[in-house]
C-alpha cells in the first residue's frame, strides 16, 4: 500500500510530464487499483508490458523528484506552516493580534499549496 501512496504522490506532482498512454496506465494501477491483468486487457498489451511500463514510469517520476525535490519542498513548507499555526494557537510570548496574523499567514500558505 505504501508503494501506491508514493506512486500517487509522484504522479500528483509530475504526472503532467507523462505521455497520455503512461498516464492512463499509471492512473489505472494507482487510483483505480486495477490488476495488471485488468489493465493489460483494457490496453491490449501483455501483463508483463503493463508491469514494465509502471516500473519504468515510476522510476522516471522518482528521477524527477530526485532532481527537482518538489515533494520534499512541499512537505517541508507544509510542516513549517503547521508549526506556525501551532505557535499562533499557543500564543507563547506574542500578542493576540500577532498570533492571529501568524495563524492567518500560515493558513494562507497551506491553502496556496493545495
Amino acid at each position: 500500500m505504501e508503494k501506491k501512496i508514493e506512486q500517487g504522490r509522484l504522479y500528483d506532482f509530475y504526472g503532467d510530464l507523462l505521455k497520455p498512454h503512461q498516464k492512463r496506465i499509471l492512473e489505472a494501477a494507482v487510483y483505480d487499483d486495477l490488476s495488471l491483468a485488468e489493465i493489460a486487457a483494457e490496453e491490449g498489451i501483455s501483463r508483463q508490458g503493463v508491469h514494465d511500463l509502471i516500473r519504468r514510469v515510476t522510476d522516471n517520476l522518482q528521477e524527477y523528484e530526485d532532481s527537482l525535490h518538489m515533494i520534499t519542498r512541499y512537505d517541508r513548507i507544509t510542516a513549517h506552516a503547521m508549526r506556525l499555526k501551532e505557535m499562533a494557537m499557543e500564543q507563547d510570548g506574542i500578542s493576540e493580534q500577532a498570533a492571529s496574523t501568524l495563524y492567518s499567514i500560515a493558513d494562507d500558505i497551506l491553502r496556496d499549496l493545495v
